[in-house]
C-alpha cells in the first residue's frame, strides 16, 4: 500500500512537532528544576497541557476542574479526568 492512496495517514507529523517544540525551547530554563521529583512532576504536568490542546481544551478551565474535585474522585474512576475524556463530560 502506497502511503499517498492511504488518506487517513497524514504524510507529515506536525501536530506532534509543535507539541515536542515547547519543552525543547524551554529546555534551559528547566534544567535545574530542584530534583528529580520536580522534574518527574514538570514532565507530567507538560504531558497533561500538551493533552488539551488537540481536544480544544482550554487547559486552565481543566486544570482548575480537574484539580478542584481530585481529591474527592474515586481512583477506580481516574480516567474520566484524562483531557480526552473530560471534554466529553
Amino acid at each position: 500500500m502506497r502511503l499517498a492512496a492511504e488518506p487517513a495517514l497524514p504524510v507529515h507529523n506536525n501536530m506532534s512537532e509543535l507539541q515536542l517544540r515547547r519543552p525543547v525551547v524551554g529546555r534551559k530554563n528547566w534544567l535545574f528544576s530542584g530534583s528529580e521529583g520536580g522534574a518527574r512532576s514538570a514532565a507530567i504536568l507538560f504531558s497533561i497541557t500538551g493533552s488539551c490542546r488537540p481536544q480544544g481544551i482550554d487547559t486552565w478551565a481543566y486544570l482548575h476542574d480537574v484539580l478542584g474535585r481530585i481529591n474527592d474522585h474515586p481512583v477506580n474512576r481516574i480516567a474520566e479526568l484524562t483531557p480526552a475524556n473530560w471534554a466529553g463530560v
